[in-house]
């Protein structure tokens, strides 16, 4: 559910050789009236963006690296599903 003052991550999901590839392209924010803001770092190739709920931020001091938005290699270019 959509409440005022989530965060929101925004995905580029392209599809690759090995399968879905999701790039970081931002974030977004619920306003109090349930409307959204998207604040984009990267512009999708094809037009199409992703939103979905933020994971929550691990301490990577404690995780051991864990890349960029908190999961092993990040999820700057994070593999998923994909064909043989």
């Amino acid at each position: 559910m959509l409440t005022a003052g989530k965060r929101l991550a925004v995905f580029s999901i392209r599809e690759g050789k090995g399968g879905s590839i999701w790039v970081r392209a931002g974030s977004a924010f619920v306003n109090k009236d349930g409307s959204l803001n998207v604040l984009l770092d990267v512009l999708p190739l094809d037009g199409k963006l992703h939103v979905r709920e933020a994971a929550e931020r691990r301490d990577t001091a404690h995780a051991g690296g864990g890349g960029r938005y908190g999961l092993e290699g990040g999820l700057d270019a994070m593999q998923v599903g994909g064909h043989s």
